[in-house]
């Protein structure tokens, strides 16, 4: 069965739960208010993309591309991005929530995450290199084994980052939030008032 090739193509306001999107490649196309939740995106390409106040919680993502793809506003609980295709992976994240979410030894260098929270994400043995966190809410991730050289999260909040586990060689960090990485040092870190 021949796969659809999708260009410049803008989809609003779509429930893919009840009417699955055609499988192919997707490239420039924007996706506004779908709900994509529970829906089965293996095999699906998407490039240069942009998923705009879309719900794609739980979607099943097994050798899923995402190449240059921009989420804003999307709710994206327990994805598994760790099952995509890893060829060219590369996404940024905008105000949105990844709740539950894997990256499991994923390499996305460079990756944006901005406004968003990524409670209880699995960042295991992932290449976060060159990675920009603002304004997120890291409480309960896990980094373990993780690369996060020059990464950058001095706006970011509520991560526990272990330096003895990771790579963190010119990461940065700001002071208000440095017990982040002392928390296993069991010490007691006083803010000043």
């Amino acid at each position: 069965m021949k796969e659809a090739y999708v260009l410049d193509q803008n989809f609003e306001n779509t429930d893919f739960g009840k009417s699955p999107l055609e499988k192919g490649e997707y490239e420039n196309c924007t996706f506004l208010n779908c709900n994509f939740e529970y829906a089965n995106l293996s095999e699906f390409k998407f490039t240069d993309c942009e998923f705009i106040g879309c719900n794609l919680s739980m979607a099943k993502l097994s050798n899923t591309a995402f190449r240059d793809v921009i989420f804003k506003g999307c709710k994206m609980f327990g994805l598994q991005f760790s099952d995509c295709n890893e060829f060219g992976l590369s996404f940024k994240f905008d105000e949105c929530s990844l709740n539950n979410s894997t990256f499991y030894k994923t390499t996305i260098k460079k990756t944006s995450f901005k406004n968003s929270k990524l409670i209880e994400v699995d960042f295991e043995e992932c290449d976060l290199s060159n990675s920009v966190f603002t304004n997120c809410d890291l409480a309960g991730a896990v980094f373990v084994n993780a690369n996060l050289e020059k990464t950058d999260f001095r706006t970011s909040i509520n991560y526990s980052i272990d330096p003895n586990i990771n790579k963190l060689k010119k990461a940065k960090f700001s002071l208000s939030e440095v017990h982040g990485l002392l928390y296993k040092l069991d010490i007691q870190i006083e803010r000043n008032s």
